[in-house]
């Protein structure tokens, strides 16, 4: 399925740049960054489980917040892009 992971960690401490770091990597190891704090990310059941959980346990709840959208299986007529576009698509062939 289709997850947009979208973040807003506040960064005006060191300890809130760390999250931001921390929390930007766990998303980069599981999907494609679209915006700044916006991630495409293509994950079975299990491994959303595994990431939610995870980056729960690296925000701070008083002060950063997280946002999961699961677009599904189908989420090809679900999302327009408009500009340019990501690196390549997420579901796409990748040729290293």
């Amino acid at each position: 399925m289709l997850v947009l992971i979208t973040y807003d960690v506040n960064t005006e401490t060191a300890t809130g740049r760390k999250r931001l770091r921390k929390v930007a990597k766990a998303c980069v190891n599981h999907g494609q960054r679209v915006q700044n704090s916006v991630f495409e990310c293509l994950l079975n059941a299990a491994q959303y489980a595994i990431l939610k959980d995870k980056l729960i346990s690296l925000i701070d709840p008083e002060i950063d917040s997280l946002r999961f959208y699961r677009l599904g299986d189908h989420y090809q007529s679900k999302v327009e892009h408009v500009g340019l576009h990501p690196e390549f698509e997420q579901d796409g062939v990748l040729l290293v």
